[in-house]
């Protein structure tokens, strides 16, 4: 499954708004990928029609259960397709040391979204280490996703530079995992330095997953 693409954290799916295959109805759909690859996909209930799809990368030591249960009722709300991949160590393959597992999984879970749902745009997202996954991913595979929302990155270290996609980090000022001054602050002054589009958004608390903070992060990728 791996390959020297992936090895470079590049992505070759690309989901469409006319799959060939039967749409797939509405509810959470474990994808069968083979290997002990755990991807779920959650789908909004409502017409086939073509929809955004959002990546959302867990913490490290999560699972996909958690992705859902951060966004999936406001993406739900939006008409959101939800793809939550699980880390194949206990967390993502570039945190742990070289890209590959990870990437490939993602890029065969994005197949079979191509094959049965209809996708008008793609978005990565994160949280903890999830969200430097998606910082880092995102920023590689620019002309795939549109947007990257971080919530409480770490660090971000990008395999390459393809494309600009918009940015909104959010982070806590009382994070004492992922200190805000050394992680949220520094990573939107050098993505900003770097030519990409910015939202920082700070809030009065530690490291987690706000309810509003989802909100306002795919409110701001659709508007």
């Amino acid at each position: 499954m791996t390959g020297p693409r992936h090895a470079s954290g590049r992505l070759g799916s690309r989901p469409t708004a006319t799959p060939p295959g039967e749409s797939w109805p509405a509810g959470v759909h474990a994808l069968d990928l083979g290997g002990g690859a755990e991807v779920l996909l959650a789908v909004p209930p409502g017409e086939p029609v073509p929809r955004p799809l959002l990546v959302f990368f867990h913490g490290a030591g999560g699972h996909p259960g958690q992705s859902l249960a951060a966004v999936q009722a406001p993406a739900a709300e939006r008409g959101v397709l939800v793809l939550a991949p699980r880390s194949g160590a206990a967390t993502w393959d570039l945190i742990a040391g070289r890209l590959g597992r990870d990437v490939a999984v993602l890029d065969a879970a994005l197949e079979q979204v191509a094959e049965h749902a209809a996708v008008s745009a793609c978005a990565v997202a994160g949280f903890s280490d999830g969200a430097s996954y998606a910082l880092s991913i995102g920023a590689a595979n620019g002309d795939l996703f549109d947007a990257v929302l971080a919530f409480s990155p770490g660090f971000a270290h990008p395999p390459g530079h393809v494309g600009r996609p918009r940015l909104w980090i959010t982070h806590g000022t009382g994070d004492r995992v992922l200190p805000v001054d050394r992680c949220g602050r520094r990573l939107a002054a050098a993505f900003r330095t770097l030519g990409h589009d910015v939202l920082y958004d700070e809030f009065d608390g530690g490291h987690v997953v706000r309810p509003e903070g989802v909100t306002a992060g795919l409110d701001w990728w659709l508007a």
